[in-house]
């Protein structure tokens, strides 16, 4: 059945964070991405208004173009790449949250969730990916910054470029029910939601903290560019402003850019509690030089270093590893820092 263009303009405007149009256009992929995503943060939603009529098109095409579509390769993508890697990461952030402390995380969890959501963007219209492939390069790059939430930034990068390397388009297939479509990308929301939900719901506090501590740990990386530092902070800003445009609230801007703040505040807070501690650790005042730091650590680890210790080769790993987890903190800190207000 032919599709109809007032009909999607119709569901954009009342379901399209939700992805209602792109599930009407059978773009499974797409709505998804959307469910997960709240419309790209609105922003995606709002642009879509002028890529509905191409979208339609689309999904009118006869099933004589899809064979000979089948045989070309698409063009490359600026935009896909860089959907491809924006959703990575935030599909690496939120299996930060919800799943780190499963065993073996951050050489299967983390590559797998962040490919996912590369594999997801590369599903959207009428493309895709190889699976095996774009996971593969996950998974082997999985070990760079491995036990660090960095890790997310080459993982995706590598998934990224491995699945516009091999994109293509999808092959035709039959037209399935509403219901088994809906009964998929269900399974696949709740996959996704189930175990942040938990953690938000049964572990605040400590989720709380970790994601504190994984924002704090990003904020200090991108402290080397402040250019891009800067351009985070917008982003993290624009649903506020879009919602500030879109409603009018007079009381915003001092209201709920004091949240915000807030919320700076609290990372910040976090970052230096776990600096004073390390400071602690180390027997070293607050304020102490590179120098001291560096001579202090490389002493302890003579120390401290298990085989050195066979007597007392627990105590030892454990004082070990905070050692080595202390100067990798006051290390950060030296780094220099951006302004974020």
């Amino acid at each position: 059945m032919a599709k109809g263009l007032l009909v999607t303009y119709a569901l954009w405007a009342f379901g399209g964070p939700v992805g209602l149009h792109h599930l009407y256009l059978g773009r499974d992929s797409h709505a998804l991405l959307w469910m997960l995503t709240l419309g790209g943060g609105g922003l995606g939603w709002l642009w879509e208004f002028w890529k509905l009529p191409g979208f339609v098109a689309q999904a009118n095409r006869t099933q004589g173009r899809k064979q000979r579509l089948e045989e070309e390769t698409p063009p490359l993508s600026l935009l896909r790449f860089t959907a491809q890697m924006t959703v990575g990461i935030y599909f690496g952030v939120v299996a930060l949250i919800s799943l780190s402390s499963m065993a073996n995380f951050y050489i299967v969890g983390l590559p797998l969730a962040v490919g996912l959501g590369v594999l997801l963007v590369a599903a959207v219209g009428n493309q895709t990916s190889d699976f095996k492939s774009t996971l593969g390069a996950a998974f082997l790059m999985s070990p760079v910054f491995y036990g660090r939430p960095i890790a997310i930034l080459p993982i995706s990068l590598a998934a990224s470029i491995t699945a516009q390397k091999h994109r293509r388009y999808k092959a035709s297939e039959e037209s399935e029910t509403i219901s088994v479509r809906l009964y998929r990308l269900a399974l696949a929301y709740l996959a996704f939601t189930g175990p942040l939900a938990y953690s938000v719901l049964c572990n605040t506090a400590a989720t709380l903290s970790y994601m504190a501590e994984t924002l704090g740990s990003f904020l200090s990386w991108f402290s080397f560019f402040p250019l891009l530092g800067r351009l985070l902070e917008s982003v993290f800003l624009l649903p506020c402003r879009i919602w500030w445009l879109l409603v009018g609230d007079p009381g915003f801007t001092s209201r709920q850019f004091q949240e915000w703040e807030k919320l700076y505040e609290f990372v910040e807070s976090f970052q230096d509690e776990k600096r004073q501690l390390a400071y602690q650790v180390l027997g070293l005042p607050e304020g102490a030089t590179n120098e001291e730091i560096h001579h202090t650590y490389r002493d302890l680890v003579k120390v401290w270093h298990p085989d050195h210790n066979q007597h007392q080769r627990e105590e030892a790993q454990r004082r070990f590893l905070e050692i080595q987890a202390a100067y990798e903190v006051l290390s950060q800190h030296k780094k220099p820092r951006a302004s974020w207000r």
